[in-house]
């Protein structure tokens, strides 16, 4: 993809977001926050993800901007499997292989195309026109539970509880090896990796990130795990799971040299979620079944 390079010096001490969007015009601090944390952003060659870095005076920093993706979004009449909807939000239960959003090599055919259609137009721009109604996201080959939201007070509303812990996401995967313990907490801080950009990995620079996970059934090959999120980083359950030792059965990015099982993408399901609605006070609960290529999968492991 082609970026336009922009090279700046810092006059004095400040957040790096907000001195970058304070000499860059045409973006938001927030649009530059997210650039940082995709890795985008140098301060004397070396790479920064943290946006409130503080700079100091006579630093060389440069910026990265992607070339635009096509931003017209098509809205278009996908199938959805739609578990819970009113006129604040909507709960989607995704298949394995759906993208979420536009960006570079899938700009249609997405989840968000879909909710466009469904919708009416009617869904929050606050994270933009190609992320309409996204206010949280799973990667294409995890399947399951996802929210959307219709309007930018409930995105903001939403956004307010995800910070607070206040949505409680279940996930059910199925890692290689058998883990001993029944259940576990992961504490520790995850980062883009610096070798492979594509990947998050476990840094002391990075965000404090923490997964507990229970185990549900072991077999010879693997280990079949219910997980809770306590926080909500990119990759998270896929990253912190490799730390241990135990990565995503199938993962084509974290185990891409161990044996797929048939898999198609990562054995990673996103089970449950749970909250109070901002707006009715009342508890708002939807669990889903695993898909098929989940059982299919725990089918051909052997039992211990």
């Amino acid at each position: 993809m082609v970026s336009d390079r922009i090279r700046l010096k810092a006059e004095d001490t400040s957040r790096l977001d907000v001195f970058i969007s304070s000499k860059i015009d045409g973006y938001t601090r927030s649009y530059f926050t997210g650039l940082i944390s995709d890795g985008k952003v140098t301060v004397n060659g070396k790479t920064v993800t943290k946006a409130g870095y503080k700079t100091v005076k006579g630093d060389e920093i440069e910026v990265d901007i992607p070339e635009p993706v096509n931003t017209e979004m098509k809205a278009q009449d996908i199938p959805l499997d739609i578990l819970y909807e009113d006129d604040d939000l909507i709960i989607i239960n995704k298949p394995q292989g759906m993208v979420v959003h536009p960006g570079a090599g899938h700009y249609d055919d997405t989840l968000a195309n879909a909710l466009l259609a469904h919708c009416e137009g009617n869904l929050s721009d606050i994270n933009g026109v190609i992320r309409p109604g996204i206010v949280h996201r799973i990667d294409k080959d995890t399947s399951g539970v996802m929210m959307a939201v219709k309007n930018n007070e409930m995105h903001l509303l939403i956004s307010d509880m995800m910070s607070r812990h206040e949505i409680e996401r279940i996930y059910r995967t199925v890692v290689y090896g058998v883990i001993p313990e029944n259940e576990g907490t992961i504490d520790a801080p995850i980062g883009r990796s610096a070798k492979d950009r594509r990947k998050m990995t476990v840094a002391e620079d990075g965000k404090p990130s923490v997964t507990h996970f229970k185990v549900v059934n072991r077999y010879r090959e693997g280990t079949d795990l219910e997980v809770i999120l306590e926080t909500g980083r990119t990759h998270q359950i896929r990253a912190h799971m490799t730390y241990i030792g135990h990565p995503v059965m199938g993962d084509p990015l974290y185990a891409s040299r161990r044996h797929t099982f048939g898999l198609a993408g990562q054995c990673l399901h996103s089970k449950s979620i749970r909250f109070i609605h901002p707006r009715t006070g009342q508890e708002v609960y939807f669990e889903t079944e695993l898909p098929d290529y989940y059982k299919e999968l725990l089918d051909r492991l052997s039992p211990l």
